[in-house]
C-alpha cells in the first residue's frame, strides 16, 4: 500500500465514521468531519499533510516511488 492509497483509506474512514456519529449520537461530530474536509483543502494547496508525514513514518512510500520499483522489477 502506497501513501496517497493509505491517506484515502483513512480520510474516507474518518468522514463515513464522524457523519454515523452525527447521525446516531450528536450532531456535533460533523464538526470532526469539517476539520477532515478543511485538512484535505489546505494540503491541495500547500501539499502538506500531517498525516502523510505519519505515514512517511511508519515506511509507507509514495506512489511513484513504489511504480519506480514495480518497473525495475519487470525489466
Amino acid at each position: 500500500m502506497t501513501i496517497e492509497r493509505a491517506l484515502r483509506a483513512i480520510t474516507g474512514t474518518f468522514v463515513l465514521l464522524s457523519v454515523a456519529l452525527a447521525v446516531w449520537h450528536s450532531p456535533w461530530w460533523l464538526a470532526f468531519t469539517a476539520f477532515v474536509g478543511l485538512n484535505n483543502l489546505q494540503s491541495a494547496f500547500t501539499d502538506w499533510c500531517p498525516m502523510m508525514a505519519l505515514l512517511e513514518w511508519t515506511g509507507l512510500e509514495h506512489c511513484d516511488k513504489a511504480a519506480g520499483r514495480r518497473l525495475a522489477a519487470a525489466a
